[in-house]
């Protein structure tokens, strides 16, 4: 599961890639602004997040297990918060 300096490799770059989203979740979670955010972006990107998260766990990937469990949450974070701001207040 954790074995080799590949499954480092993907260990690291998820943690990159993930911990990219944190400030633009921080960040509409304080201002509440997402105007400037794509709504079609933000629903094609975490369906494709799911899925790679699906194909983790067929693969048995442990790095694209954690790194798209993770992923998703943020990313739903956003989602949500778009839908309510600009979808349902409409």
């Amino acid at each position: 599961m954790f074995e080799g300096s590949s499954n480092l490799l993907g260990l690291l770059a998820g943690l990159l890639t993930t911990a990219a989203f944190v400030p633009q979740v921080l960040k509409v979670i304080k201002t509440n602004d997402t105007k400037s955010l794509s709504l079609s972006m933000y629903i094609v990107f975490t369906l494709g997040i799911f899925l790679w998260g699906v194909y983790g766990i067929q693969k048995n990937d442990v790095p694209i297990m954690l790194a798209n469990a993770v992923t998703i949450v943020l990313a739903l974070i956003i989602l949500t918060k778009k839908i309510q701001n600009d979808v349902l207040q409409k």
